[in-house]
């Protein structure tokens, strides 16, 4: 019988209340793909992650604080709130490493715009502000609800799993993908133009959406597929 394969989830900080914590949805919409996940702690020493690298099959690069704009040579403008450089750092060691041995990758909203700033990409700091308030892009409660559309590019990955041009997306942030990385391909955009889905043609699977699988996956076809075609790819590497 296959073992599940097991995926590292990266950990949200709670600056308040000096606290690691984690958003249920993450985990549970891994585990109903049928993988075992499990929150990492936060590392910056690489002997530690390649310890995890031995472990996990792949990496859950999930939601949170703004990216640091010196990761994409910018400084900090007023509007671009909270970053984290103690998951800038972290994160950097695992994509590095975890590219190196082709690990699954599936990023998630911070995760798309980390992903995208660690590969030669750059970010909008405000969306608003910045790109274009004609979209909603930071809805309210509930999360679960779809609140815009996005365009699939039909010769992607995304378009291959869901066969669909267009679907219903939930929107929570501030900040997106501005000048593409170069190691990246859109799969998805907003009415907007604004990137929504990314992929990295050269690898087994690094996919990354701005949108919430996490909140819709008990209710959304689509998001369960992602959850499921990242898992699937997490088995085919785990070895016996």
């Amino acid at each position: 019988m296959k073992n599940k394969p097991l995926i590292g989830v990266m950990p949200l900080i709670d600056y308040s209340k000096d606290s690691y914590w984690m958003l249920p949805g993450y985990i549970n919409g891994l585990k109903a793909a049928g993988s075992v996940p499990i929150v990492l702690p936060l590392m910056d020493n690489i002997d530690d992650v390649r310890e995890i690298m031995d472990i996990c099959d792949g990496f859950l690069f999930t939601g949170g604080q703004n990216v640091d704009p010196t990761i994409y040579a910018e400084e900090k403008t007023a509007l671009c709130g909270e970053c984290s450089i103690e998951r800038d750092n972290m994160e950097k060691l695992i994509l590095d490493e975890a590219l190196k041995n082709d690990k699954p990758i599936l990023g998630i909203c911070r995760g798309i715009q980390f992903i995208n700033a660690a590969l030669g990409g750059t970010l909008w700091q405000d969306i608003p502000t910045q790109f274009s308030d004609k979209l909603t892009h930071c809805q309210k409660p509930p999360f679960d609800v779809p609140i815009h559309d996005v365009e699939i590019v039909t010769d992607s990955p995304l378009y291959r799993l869901l066969q669909k041009k267009t679907i219903a997306v939930n929107s929570y942030h501030h900040q997106g993908i501005n000048k593409l990385s170069p190691h990246l391909k859109c799969m998805a955009y907003a009415p907007d133009g604004l990137t929504e889905a990314v992929y990295a043609p050269d690898k087994r699977f690094l996919w990354a959406v701005q949108w919430h699988p996490e909140y819709s996956f008990e209710s959304d076809e689509n998001s369960c597929l992602i959850f499921r075609e990242f898992a699937n790819k997490c088995q085919s590497i785990r070895s016996f």
